[in-house]
């Protein structure tokens, strides 16, 4: 059981560094973030955007480029797709955002001639260190699927099994958020936990335990399920938290980052490699666990 995202990342320190492309690299914040990750031995960055202003900014924060490779790309749609066809082309396992509007990155992404499509849905995946929680907490969907339906939070449940397999944390619990504990048809999300439940528990859901529904009190607190008289593999002990929707995920996230100061990584999943999409809201550590996350996924 992993308690602290260090505990996490030090799996990875024998294994052969990944490559991440940073896709528009002028651009300050991530390539601090990337400074680190690279002199830490975590990953080979391939740098594509406009030449003299990444070298700008590398003096700037005091960034050796010496022995990186650089793409000189001046035109941001340009780099966007030369960063997303290396990817394609297996030359590297990760892909970072830049100087480039989220947006215009997963269009590239998506492209049906170049992009990184795998008939999956892409969805957002975070991991959380809570002080007042036993152990890592993931988090889904809370920045790409706004109104999920059954069909997309099943896609988003097994994109982010495989990943929590993938990093280590075999056999996740997943608890289906909704308000309340119990069924409602005048609650989506309550009858949507309860089918995917079902569906687990017949294994059309594979490599994980899911229960639901479940309020978020009972999800992660064992007294509040016992309070309750919740029987639960999963009730007290989540690993996993699926959301109902991205408002409700969304001032979870922040709630966790701002008010109890977690820490955090990130990734959006679903595309041949893991996407890193930082903002300048988010912290430097943050930003360098993302990074470490997805080097440890990809």
């Amino acid at each position: 059981m992993f308690t602290k995202l260090a505990d996490l990342f030090n799996q990875d320190n024998k294994k052969q560094k990944k490559k991440l492309v940073l896709a528009v690299a002028q651009d300050e914040h991530a390539l601090e973030a990337i400074k680190i990750a690279y002199n830490n031995n975590c990953i080979e960055p391939i740098l594509v955007g406009d030449l003299q202003k990444i070298t700008e900014i590398a003096k700037k924060i005091d960034f050796d480029l010496s022995k990186i490779e650089i793409i000189d790309k001046k035109d941001k749609v340009e780099a966007v797709e030369s960063s997303i066809r290396i990817i394609g082309q297996g030359s590297a396992q990760i892909l970072m955002k830049g100087n480039v509007p989220t947006a215009n990155l997963l269009k590239g992404v998506l492209n049906k001639e170049w992009g990184l499509r795998t008939g999956n849905i892409l969805s957002h995946f975070a991991l959380f260190e809570i002080k007042a929680y036993h152990k890592l907490l993931g988090v889904t969907d809370v920045a790409m699927n706004i109104a999920p339906d059954l069909q997309t939070k099943i896609g988003i449940i097994n994109n982010s099994v495989n990943f929590l397999n993938r990093i280590g944390i075999l056999n996740p619990k997943v608890a289906a958020i909704s308000a309340a504990e119990t069924v409602s048809q005048a609650m989506v999300s309550s009858v949507d936990a309860a089918i995917i439940a079902k569906m687990s528990e017949r294994n059309q859901i594979g490599n994980c335990i899911i229960d639901g529904p479940l309020a978020l009190d009972n999800a992660i607190s064992e007294e509040s399920a016992k309070h309750k008289n919740i029987q639960s593999k999963v009730a007290g002990d989540a690993d996993l938290l699926l959301m109902p929707n991205i408002e409700a995920g969304n001032i979870f996230y922040k709630s966790l980052s701002f008010f109890a100061n977690s820490g955090i990584a990130a990734v959006i999943l679903g595309a041949k490699s893991p996407i890193v999409l930082t903002s300048r809201s988010d912290s430097e550590e943050s930003k360098l666990n993302s990074i470490y996350l997805a080097a440890l996924g990809a």
